[in-house]
């Protein structure tokens, strides 16, 4: 069941677009108090060779999931290093057998992960944002740094536990 709204979509999405650089600054500083390990994971990009525009694109795609989360008015819970870590695990697995299949069975595979992915809106956001970005650049090795920080958010926002009554979680009661 998704946390985030098509509605809390819609508000992060134009909150986004109405950030100018003060608005954009005020907001790195929220996520640093809120979600540091999110933010920490765009801006370690430059180290890994990523070019400062594609970094750029990384911190606003971070900017519309972290506001996604405030507008869905749910009390998230630190999203930590290992969450983080298992959630890349499990998506390079993914995407490591879709790369053995044809052409036909890898667009179901994709198709499946989007249909079981508890963030369905937030998904089909970034999938359109990262298509049309991917289209404008000029290709470089360092993109798959910007595509897997990116993906790792999404995921992480998916995947983390929100405890509900008498400390029981969602995702665990639901599997």
């Amino acid at each position: 069941m998704s946390r985030i709204s098509l509605a809390a979509m819609a508000t992060a999405m134009h909150s986004a677009q109405a950030l100018d650089m003060r608005g954009k600054e005020q907001l790195a500083d929220e996520l640093f108090h809120a979600q540091p390990n999110l933010l920490a994971s765009v801006l370690v990009l430059p180290r890994l060779g990523v070019a400062p525009s594609k970094v750029e694109f990384a911190l606003d795609m971070l900017f519309v999931c972290f506001l996604a989360m405030k507008a869905s008015k749910m009390s998230w819970p630190l999203i930590t290093e290992a969450d983080q870590d298992r959630q890349l695990q499990r998506f390079v697995a993914i995407a490591g057998f879709t790369d053995d299949l044809g052409a036909s069975l890898q667009h179901r595979s994709i198709q499946q992960y989007i249909a079981d992915h508890p963030e369905k809106d937030l998904v089909a956001y970034v999938m359109g944002e990262t298509s049309k970005w991917l289209c404008q650049i000029a290709p470089e090795d360092s993109d798959k740094h910007v595509m897997l920080a990116i993906w790792n958010l999404v995921n992480c926002i998916g995947f983390v536990s929100i405890a509900g009554p008498k400390g029981k979680t969602p995702r665990s009661q639901s599997r």
